[in-house]
């Protein structure tokens, strides 16, 4: 048996390691399976150039707990280590990397997701451990490859000796300390393999049962894969979620490596979902689970699984948001993506739009949110109007610029984000011969504004705003069946009975069959108010009060009898009626003024 000292200028590195990783000590379980994977496929790499040329056998990797001796072994049956190798690996490079990790890290906080930068994975396990114990027997033949035994308590000495064992390959032993019991119930090692290990590519056995799926799909070519085989593999990933719209298989070799497949879940209107649903996975090693930052913000919405050796394993979030990898890695999903989505709507349309009210918030946040992704997107990206007809961007402005333009000749594409509220101008425009978008969508506020800037020579118009009197008519301007007197008499009749602070009045000559009276809201006014209420904040513009436009229809037959009443309660009532009318048709009718509504209707109707 030999001792030693490892050479070190930190005296005691472990409790500063304990220290730096108790948030996140379970990673034990991770790094040391992980270490037992790569033995094993180091192994066979070696059998497959003809190194190795015994038989593989059995290579799983077992873990097993014994609470009563309080111990846990993760054991493998990989390509071991000589003496010389334990020497160097355990004692010399993953000790000078803890000192390097100690020497850098100790006064930063996120210092717990750098361990296994430093490649400082073994060494993990004293953060559960008082003492470790490796038992291992190498591959090789020969002098020199007699069975070793490791043993170390957590202080720079440790202890190296020959020993007995049968097999090929490691057993690490830890010996659990008193904080770290909890670690000796099967559930809990149960949840701490299939959190991390349920897709590494080595068979991990517990409890005579194997835990992981070795061949995950997303290591499987797309041509030996059906909608079952992904749909099957979905519900490992979340076994109690609705089956996705489709998915997307990634396949990059050049000039990352990366695979995974992302699937559309059924997002409809709420983009308010918990967004850690794509894992991140580094040679089928669990990372992380929260890739806001990591992926471009719309792309959170999806879920699935990437996979990239180039991603570190066990580094900050902040450091991953900064690395120039991963940045590329991001962009390259964003427009794998695209490329999905517009083959999808070339190959069947008709599939597509069936699916659009379902995965457009995704869209449009995406369009949102990232310049290139608009671009692409905007080749697939649907309207739908009141018909339920859908069409591409370009598709629509051509069907309406005949008949939809203003007085400077822009394109006016008229929307609705309310269809209900809005049925009667809804009706109203169709006889006119105008097409009404419906965007009623969580996002479309601000998804109007963006539209409007990026479409050529275009402006968008609520169907309830005052935008709406630019449209240039198909006929002849419409006169008032007024006089110039009755007219003239009509405007001041509205202004003594209405609230100014509320109202502003127009008198317009529309339609005997259109309404009396429609109230119109500006344009600009109602967009900030709109944006402010998106940010969630209470600014000067969601402050202000919205006043809106009253427009009186000289031309309805009411206006005419208004105009010849002679008693002057019947003529404010008649007046009264008119406005909570259209007031009414835009859901503005509340509280104290919706009651005396009510009662002066059942009034009349007596």
């Amino acid at each position: 048996m030999t001792t030693g000292k490892i050479n070190i200028h930190t005296e005691n590195i472990f409790p500063i390691i304990k220290k730096f990783l108790y948030s996140d000590h379970e990673i034990f379980m991770r790094e040391l399976v992980s270490n037992a994977v790569d033995a094993t496929q180091k192994l066979k790499t070696l059998a497959g150039i003809g190194e190795f040329k015994d038989e593989l056998g059995d290579l799983a990797i077992k873990v097993t707990v014994d609470k009563e001796a309080k111990t846990i072994t993760i054991s493998d049956s990989g390509i071991g280590m000589t003496a010389d190798e334990v020497e160097k690996y355990i004692n010399q490079i993953a000790f000078s990397s803890a000192e390097e990790f100690v020497n850098k890290y100790k006064d930063k906080k996120d210092a717990a997701n750098i361990i296994g930068h430093f490649g400082l994975g073994f060494y993990s396990s004293f953060m559960v451990a008082s003492r470790v114990e490796i038992f291992t027997k190498t591959h090789k033949k020969g002098k020199g490859t007699k069975a070793m035994r490791w043993e170390c308590d957590g202080s720079p000495e440790y202890k190296l000796e020959e020993t007995e064992k049968k097999t090929r390959g490691t057993d690490v032993v830890l010996h659990i300390n008193d904080d770290s019991i909890e670690f000796l119930e099967n559930n809990r090692i149960q949840h701490l393999l299939t959190k991390y290990c349920k897709f590494l590519p080595v068979p991990i056995s517990f409890g005579d049962e194997i835990i992981n799926d070795v061949a995950p799909a997303w290591t499987r070519k797309p041509a030996e894969l059906n909608d079952e085989d992904y749909n099957t593999f979905y519900k490992k990933l979340y076994p109690f979620a609705d089956d996705p719209m489709f998915h997307i298989h990634l396949n990059v070799d050049y000039p990352f490596n990366l695979t995974g497949i992302l699937y559309f879940p059924k997002i409809k209107r709420n983009i308010d979902l918990d967004k850690n649903k794509i894992q991140l996975y580094s040679n089928q090693v669990f990372v992380t689970d929260s890739v806001e930052g990591i992926v471009p913000e719309f792309l959170t919405m999806l879920h699935g699984v990437i996979d990239s050796p180039d991603i570190p394993l066990n580094v900050s979030r902040s450091y991953l948001q900064s690395d120039a990898a991963v940045k590329k890695i991001a962009s390259h999903i964003s427009k794998k993506v695209a490329d999905k989505l517009e083959e999808l709507f070339k190959d069947n349309r008709e599939e597509f739009e069936k699916k659009w009210d379902d995965i457009s918030v995704f869209i449009k946040y995406g369009m949102l949110s990232d310049e290139k992704f608009y671009e692409r997107a905007a080749k697939f990206c649907l309207l739908k109007n009141t018909d339920g007809k859908y069409y591409t961007i370009d598709e629509f402005k051509e069907a309406i610029k005949p008949f939809q333009t203003d007085k400077e000749e822009k394109t006016v594409f008229i929307y609705t984000n309310t269809p209900t509220e809005h049925h009667g101008l809804v009706a109203q425009a169709k006889e006119k011969g105008y097409q009404v978008v419906v965007m009623d969508g969580q996002l479309d506020s601000h998804f109007v504004n963006q539209l409007e800037q990026k479409t050529e020579n275009a402006v968008f118009a609520r169907i309830d705003s005052d935008t709406m009197d630019n449209i240039v008519k198909k006929d002849e301007e419409r006169t008032s069946v007024l006089s110039q007197k009755e007219l003239d008499e009509l405007k001041p009749l509205f202004e003594n009975n209405l609230d100014k602070e509320k109202f502003d009045l127009q008198v317009e000559h529309l339609e005997s069959t259109e309404p009396p009276a429609i109230i119109i809201k500006p344009e600009f006014m109602r967009r900030m108010k709109d944006m402010a209420a998106m940010g969630g904040g209470m600014d000067f513009m969601g402050a202000m009060p919205e006043k809106v436009n009253l427009v009186v229809n000289s031309n309805h037959a009411l206006i005419s009898k208004l105009l010849k009443e002679k008693d002057e309660a019947s003529r404010t009532g008649m007046i009264k009626q008119i406005t909570d009318l259209a007031m009414l048709s835009q859901n503005m009718l509340k509280g104290k003024e919706l009651s005396d509504f009510i009662n002066r209707s059942l009034s009349l109707i007596q």
